[in-house]
């Protein structure tokens, strides 16, 4: 079984930066291609990020695209979104999901092909 554990979440302005770190306890997470989601209150979980097992193909949600940047480090099992340039609509609840067919597919946005999923972080983003 696979834990997932984001830390990072807190409260800042727009305009700020935040950098969420997503620690497996698993010994195969490098096997893993990794997925960051997002769900604001009263909304539906939303893909944000993904990452491939060997850190050679991202992609990113269009909202976010040129602000955050996935990243991995296998050998400390974790994987992280550096996000900058912060806006209120960024502000939900973020999560870490690991897709055990890492190996065997591109990265995916759709949060079905991910098969573990941490607790959540929670950011928010004031005016």
């Amino acid at each position: 079984q696979v834990q997932l554990v984001e830390s990072g979440g807190g409260l800042v302005q727009a305009g700020g930066s935040l950098r969420l770190s997503c620690a497996s306890s698993g010994r195969t997470f490098s096997n893993y291609a990794m997925g960051w989601f997002r769900q604001a209150a009263g909304k539906e979980r939303e893909f944000v990020a993904t990452i491939s097992w060997t850190g050679g193909t991202r992609y990113y949600a269009d909202a976010v695209k040129g602000r955050f940047i996935i990243s991995r480090d296998n050998a400390k099992n974790t994987v992280y979104l550096q996000m900058n340039s912060l806006k209120p609509e960024d502000t939900a609840v973020y999560y870490c999901a690991a897709d055990r067919g890492g190996r065997d597919y591109a990265p995916s946005v759709k949060s079905s092909r991910y098969d573990y999923w941490g607790q959540g972080t929670q950011v928010t983003i004031s005016s």
